[in-house]
């Protein structure tokens, strides 16, 4: 590289060092004639013997290589090393390039502004003093330029310094501009043999044209609503941009001077339809929107807190007034509905609080209703159990109601259980011993009336295991009508036998058949005796 130190080589190990006698180098001067540099003898010191512009740059390093310092244009000759051997003499000749990087690239002479359609002076790119003379290239947007002699025209010169021999290049670009270069990027750039690509500066152009193309547009953070602020703004492709429009709002004009916005402020669902923008210098050159204000308004009935009686039934009505398809869902006391509530036959576990929720897009709506069922309380079942120790009856009075019915017994027990009043119901529970056989009922009542309902409960006098009502009346009853089953089977089976011994008697001997007769007329009447006892 130009003005470094420049390293040739000289045998390349093709002669082995302890073989080597003298060593000598030498240039071409041209016209077939040569320089000497330095001569180097076995065993003795490097003679420098270079004169004029080699004189006190050229030196021997490792492996009787030449070292040149500042390497210049004028170095690209062919440098020789002769080699002298104890048998050979042998000349290793090397030529030698120099290179250099340009400077840095910039464009000057730059134009104000480009015309689209006009082919215009765009600016200068130098690339001084390299070697060899460096090739420009013009680029926009890093895409290569070409030139087409129409919209494109690229003129290149070089010139040679005559003191140092380096080249400079001069290139200048003319551009027809076209509407898509606003914001353009263009540089020049170089690609040099030895070295990486140099590129300028980027550089930017105004490009003036008039408006072809209007757009309005809605500038919202979603869709409009009742209540929002809408903005809309009038775009237009010119440059310079126009900066005063007309806003066509419905069938109002209003003029906007060095704005290209206009807020409407609180809109209803009535400005809904289509707006407007246009050019003030040209009318004629208009775009148009169509605005949409969405709205969401619902009305449930009843409303607020309902008292109805058990049994009766309860109509809903949810109304929906929506700019769009909606979607509705409700809750009870929090929790989720499969589906909306339909109250044909109201029932106490239908008192709650009650939510739907109206959605349509970024809409919501709510309404509630809590509802009381009330009514007299009704005992649904009473019920009687056998304690574990088998002496005590446990005695169950389940019943609903609205307000809380209150429970009482026509007997005194213990262990009174009560269990949470929850959707009108209620459980009551006591504990007795009863002595002898009796009947015991249950009553509940309320603001609105009364229930009553009695059961019959016997007494344990001895302990029983088993805990439903009637084990023990059922054991003894089952009892007797097995043994009398078996008794019965007993009977059949003499009978059976004794009436076989009787034919085969009768006809082996010959005996009377009616003694036999009134003996089978009196089994049979004695089995059918059994039969009815068993069956009592």
């Amino acid at each position: 590289m130009y003005g470094e130190t420049l390293e040739i080589p000289c045998n390349i190990g093709a002669i082995k060092e302890e073989d080597v006698l003298i060593t000598k180098w030498k240039y071409d001067k041209g016209e077939g004639l040569a320089g000497d540099l330095l001569v180097k003898q076995k065993s003795q010191n490097v003679v420098d013997s270079a004169t004029d512009e080699y004189k006190g740059r050229v030196s021997m390093g490792a492996n009787s290589n030449l070292l040149l310092s500042e390497a210049r244009l004028s170095d690209q000759r062919t440098f020789t090393c002769m080699v002298v051997a104890s048998q050979d003499i042998r000349e290793y000749p090397v030529n030698v390039a120099i290179y250099k990087m340009p400077a840095a690239l910039e464009i000057s002479e730059k134009a104000e502004e480009l015309e689209i359609g006009k082919l215009t002076k765009l600016g200068k790119c130098v690339a001084a003093d390299a070697n060899p003379a460096a090739n420009i290239t013009w680029l926009k947007n890093n895409k290569p330029l070409v030139a087409d002699e129409k919209g494109i025209s690229i003129q290149a010169s070089v010139m040679v310094d005559p003191v140092t021999g380096l080249s400079t290049t001069t290139s200048s670009l003319e551009y027809a501009a076209e509407k898509e270069d606003t914001d353009a990027q263009f540089t020049c750039s170089t690609q040099h043999t030895e070295g990486a690509a140099l590129v300028s500066s980027p550089v930017t152009f105004t490009i003036t044209y008039s408006p072809e193309n209007i757009v309005l547009q809605v500038i919202s953070q979603g869709p409009l609503v009742e209540g929002d602020n809408v903005t809309m703004k009038c775009i237009a492709d010119g440059n310079p941009p126009p900066t005063s429009f007309n806003f066509h709002l419905m069938e109002t004009m209003v003029r906007v001077d060095d704005s290209d916005t206009y807020t409407i402020t609180n809109v209803s669902r009535d400005a809904t339809g289509e707006y407007k923008c246009s050019l003030i210098d040209n009318p004629s050159l208009e775009a148009s929107v169509d605005v949409k204000v969405n709205y969401l308004d619902i009305n449930l009935s009843p409303s607020g807190s309902i008292v109805k009686s058990a049994g009766s039934a309860l109509n809903l009505s949810l109304q929906i007034d929506a700019s769009g398809k909606s979607k509705v869902s409700w809750t009870k006391d929090n929790v989720k509905l499969d589906k909306e509530p339909i109250f044909r036959k109201l029932t106490y576990s239908d008192s709650g609080r009650y939510e739907c929720q109206v959605t349509m897009e970024q809409l919501s709506r709510k309404a509630s209703f809590e509802l009381l069922v009330e009514g007299a309380p009704v005992i649904r079942q009473l019920s009687k159990q056998r304690g574990e120790d088998g002496q005590h009856k446990v005695l169950i009075c389940e019943a609903e109601g609205f307000p809380k019915p209150a429970v009482s017994w026509s007997i005194n027990g213990t262990s009174p259980v009560e269990s949470p009043f929850i959707n009108g119901k209620i459980t009551h529970k006591i504990t007795v011993v009863p002595s002898a056989n009796l009947t015991v009922s249950c009553t509940v009542t309320n603001k609105f009336g009364m229930d009553t309902r009695a059961i019959n409960v016997s007494s344990c006098k001895y302990k029983c295991s088993g805990k439903n009502n009637y084990s023990d009346q059922t054991k003894l009853v089952v009892g007797i009508v097995v043994g009398l089953l078996i008794a019965t089977m007993i009977v059949g089976l003499a009978y059976w036998v004794y009436m076989k011994k009787s034919k085969q008697g009768s006809w082996k001997t010959g005996e009377k058949e009616n003694g036999s007769s009134e003996e089978e007329k009196k089994l049979e009447e004695k089995v059918e005796e059994n039969s009815q006892k068993a069956e009592v």
